[in-house]
Order: C-alpha cells, then structure tokens, then sequence
C-alpha cells in the first residue's frame, strides 16, 4: 500500500514534466510511416498532405514513379520542423505492392520478403474503388494498420469493415481514457472508419476563400473540409492526437510480443522451431530430457569448439601470409646482394681503368718534365755559348 502526502515545502521533482520536456524537444522525435497501395491511389501526394511538405515531387517522384514496381520497401527520411520541434519522419514505401495479385486477391509480401531492420510505427492502406479493383484486403505482418480510401460510398465502406473483421485483421486501437471529450473523439474517428480521404497541396479559390484541394468536372472536393472527405480526421489522430501512442503500442505491445514469439520458438542451437519443424528431429531427440542448462552448456561447448577451429584456421593463414612475406624478403635480399656484387664489379673495373689512366698520365708528365728540363739545359748552354763569343773567350 503506497502512502499519499502533500509536502509542505518545495522540493524540484515537480519540474520533472519540464526537464522531459526540454530534452525531448533538444533530441527532437521520430517517426515511421508505412503507405500502402496500389499505384496511382496519390499515397506520395497523401504524404505531402499530412506533413505540408514536398516530400515527394516533381525532381524526386515517388518509389512508384522512380523505381521499378516490386515487393521490395522503398525508405524516404526527411527533417521537418515546426515551432521549434524536429520531426525525423521515415517514409516507407512498397512500390508495387498492391499490383501484385494473384486472381481476386490482394496478397502482401510474407515476412522473408519484408526484410528491413527498423520499426514501422504505422501502416496506411490506400483502397481503390474503382469496381473490377474491389478485392479482399490480407496484410498481416502489420498491427498497427489504419485502413484509408478515397470517396467512396457507404456500401464500400460496410465491406472492408466486414472482410477486417471476417479475416481477423487488427487494426490500430484506440486507448481507453477517462476523458469524456477524447473518448467522443475516438468514437466519431472509430464510426467513420474506413477513412475517405483527398490529399492535395494545391491551393484553389472557392467562394472568395482560398483552400488546398481538387478540382473536378463536378466541383471541388476540399482537403480540409469535414462535409467532403476524412483528411483532417486522420490527420489529427495519426499526428495531433495519437502519435505518441502508435509508437508506445508499437515499441511496448507489438514488437514485445513478436520479441517473445520469437524467443519461445527458439529451441536447441538457436533454431527456429516454427521454421525447423521436422528438420532437427534426430537431433532434438538426442537432448530430449536435457535442462535447460545442460543444453546451453552443450552449445558453449560447440561454440568453443567452433571458435578454436577458426582459431586454428587463422593461424594457419597467418603462418602461410607469414611464410610468402618471409619469401618475399628472401628474395629481395637476393636481388639486392646481387645487384651489390655487380655494382662493385663495375666500381672495381672502373677503379682499375683510372689507375691505369693516371699511371699513363704520370709516365707522359715525367717523360714530358725531362723533355722540358733538357731543353731547358740545352737553351742554357747555347745561351752561355754566345755569351763567351762575345768575351773572345774559346772552350
């Protein structure tokens, strides 16, 4: 039993809200939206609709448009900021989705082709009216799922509601609340469920006023006006009023209960049960009777064992890696030792050319030096010789 009191003085935990407040608006919010249907239905003009953004347009198509039509999703992401909060929006698209059927039906994708590692906080389906496209809906993977059309009538309407009910799709579902004016709310949103919807960012005057709309051979048909389609009811409860809470059902009940499917179907050696079924008898009936314990010793075991077979196959890698590289510089050892051997070779022979040529030099210079001081002597005595002559003087 938890006591009650008032405190008499003030503490700070009631600023709490406000300390949530602000960092939650620093970190700014995410979102992930998923739109689904047939191609054609406007789902990329829906998307600028809701958001007041040209997420998709004329320069960037929707998926679509862009690219080829299969059952593979398609991720647009962009920042939108409104009074100073950010919006991290992810567009999910399925190009092609809807044209892929099969006879009457309309089949969605099971989960190995809808291979994709984030959350989607919400799917749209998009519905055509149009007589030969009017087939049973099957989009089970999806909780979360909001089903909107465009104007349509009432018996379109009765039968979608019907076939959910009949195949057992869930759809999204509203939180019980002990506000009067928000359960008045959820009832008027759950009454005109499916939702008729008319998206276009196209401003159009009508009467003097100027409104986002549509115009047809027959009128206008009004984006923001409740007497002519449900745009601003989906608006106000996919953004306005329950965003936070299709992330909170998403994050909290869906994905913890798949979270859970998955780990009680995980069986011996981390296999699947429900995909393995009928695969694993003979192995299973060897641990049959073990605890829980036992079998996570048995894979710790097998886990180690893998771990030192790859260990040991590494090695061996790392030796041979080892051994070329060792080879390697052997090699270029070799090379660099023989190209050392010959260029000293060449210095050798060089070095002896040189001695050679100065050995001839220095015979030429003395040779020529004797030459030059017998010449020398020579113009000397012939110098004295005259010299004499001129004294009378005879040797």
């Amino acid at each position: 039993l938890v006591q009650q009191k008032n405190l008499e003085g003030y503490v700070g935990f009631a600023s709490l809200p406000n300390q949530v407040y602000r960092k939650s608006v620093k970190r700014g919010f995410e979102f992930t939206l998923m739109v689904v249907g047939e191609s054609g239905l406007g789902k990329s003009t829906l998307i600028n609709s809701l958001f007041l953004t040209d997420l998709y347009s004329a320069e960037y198509p929707g998926p679509s448009h862009r690219i080829k039509k299969t059952v593979q999703v398609e991720q647009s992401k962009v920042l939108v900021k409104e009074g100073g909060v950010q919006l991290l929006l992810t567009i999910v698209d399925t190009p092609g989705f809807g044209d892929a059927c099969v006879s009457n039906l309309f089949i969605c994708p099971n989960e190995k082709n809808l291979n994709f590692n984030f959350r989607v906080f919400c799917c749209l389906v998009r519905l055509s009216t149009s007589p030969p496209q009017r087939r049973p809906v099957f989009f089970s993977p999806f909780q979360s799922a909001t089903p909107s059309e465009p104007l349509t009538d009432l018996l379109f309407s009765c039968q979608i509601m019907r076939e959910i009910q009949e195949h057992k799709i869930k759809i999204y579902e509203f939180p019980e609340t002990d506000d009067e004016e928000e359960n008045r709310l959820v009832k008027k949103i759950k009454d005109k469920l499916p939702l008729a919807v008319v998206g276009s960012n196209t401003i159009i005057e009508v009467n003097g006023k100027r409104v986002r709309g549509r115009q047809y051979p027959w009128g206008v048909a009004e984006v923001e006006n409740s007497d002519h389609c449900d745009f601003t009811i989906l608006r106000d409860m996919l953004i306005r009023t329950h965003m936070q809470d299709l992330k909170d059902v998403t994050n909290n009940v869906h994905y913890e209960n798949y979270r859970s499917r998955k780990l009680a179907a995980v069986t011996y050696n981390g296999v699947d049960n429900n995909r393995a079924k009928g695969q694993l008898s003979t192995k299973l009936d060897t641990v049959e009777g073990m605890s829980p314990l036992a079998q996570m010793e048995e894979e710790r075991r097998e886990h180690v064992a893998k771990m030192k077979k790859m260990e040991m196959e590494m090695e061996q890698v790392f030796e041979m890696k080892v051994k070329e590289k060792v080879q390697k510089l052997k090699d270029s050892e070799a090379e660099l030792q023989r190209r050392h051997e010959q260029m000293k070779k060449n210095l050798e022979a060089q070095h002896k050319e040189l001695e050679e040529k100065r050995r001839v030099f220095e015979e030429e210079r003395a040779n020529w030096e004797t030459q030059q001081r017998l010449e020398q002597q020579k113009l000397e005595a012939s110098r004295t010789l005259e010299k004499n002559k001129k004294k009378g003087k005879i040797f």
